[in-house]
């Protein structure tokens, strides 16, 4: 992998202001070299948008499902790390969805766990293959993001009142599901229905995954500082009960131990971090 590092771009791309509700960002990723180069992209609890150009890019899920990307797919939430190959003189640009924003889009918040979809087949029509026709045709990633942009306009809509307060719930004292239930005079059961249909994921879900993300910000931190990573430190922060239950969740969102995610850091693509 060393080999290929410095022929291997990847960075991230922020969206205008008027998007910020829609897309987290995009991220474009391009192999220079002669070889195929495998990455392993950490969870995001997100659902993503990929389209691949060059030739055909392949991701390895959980479950060792081989998933072969040719122009556009759709795969997510994202909630375990994968790994996927660009084959050489391959890039990819990725549309981050953000929140409720895929269901806005496609009336779904979840694809499936272990599988991707071609968008077109969520909307019956060959709208997003000619999209891919469009960008691949534009040689600049800033342009070709403005594009995407404008496309997607028509298609969203609105965000209802309840899944606005679960997207702009903050305060981590309170239980959101609790907290906006009273609010709006529904049932909690309701708000949790909600947010699993529109989201994708149940509020337990998301903090155990909010948890593991902050341990990664933090190890990353002290990598980034040349400083010696403390794991207890890193318990304490992030509210695990012991070292134990910070393995697990290691174990569970990336496969690998925390000692072993040190180790192969520089194959492992965090596009929340970059």
């Amino acid at each position: 992998m060393s080999d290929t590092q410095s022929e291997y771009n990847g960075y991230r791309i922020s969206v205008p202001l008027e998007f910020e509700t829609i897309f987290s960002h995009f991220y474009f990723a391009e192999n220079t070299s002669e070889r195929a180069v495998t990455k392993t992209l950490l969870p995001t609890y997100q659902t993503i948008m990929l389209f691949c150009f060059g030739e055909s890019a392949s991701m390895i899920t959980k479950e060792k499902t081989k998933i072969t990307v040719d122009q556009c797919i759709v795969f997510g939430p994202i909630r375990h790390s994968f790994d996927y190959t660009l084959p050489s003189k391959t890039s990819i640009l990725v549309a981050n969805f953000k929140d409720d924003a895929f269901y806005r889009f496609f009336g779904k918040a979840c694809i499936s766990y272990h599988t991707a979809m071609n968008p077109d087949d969520l909307l019956s029509e060959n709208c997003f293959t000619n999209l891919w026709h469009q960008i691949s045709k534009i040689t600049s990633t800033q342009q070709q993001v403005d594009h995407i942009l404008e496309f997607c306009k028509p298609y969203l809509q609105d965000r209802d009142s309840t899944s606005q307060l679960l997207s702009n719930f903050t305060n981590k004292n309170l239980n959101p599901i609790k907290t906006i239930a009273e609010k709006t005079n529904q049932s909690e059961r309701n708000i949790q229905l909600k947010q699993k249909e529109q989201f994708g994921y149940s509020s337990k879900e998301i903090n155990r995954y909010n948890r593991f993300s902050k341990a990664i910000q933090l190890i990353e931190k002290e990598i980034a500082n040349q400083n010696k990573v403390e794991w207890f430190t890193i318990v304490d922060e992030c509210n695990y009960y012991d070292q134990s239950q910070l393995i697990h969740d290691f174990k569970h969102f990336i496969h690998l131990s925390p000692s072993q995610y040190l180790k192969f850091q520089q194959d492992i693509c965090n596009p929340k971090s970059e």
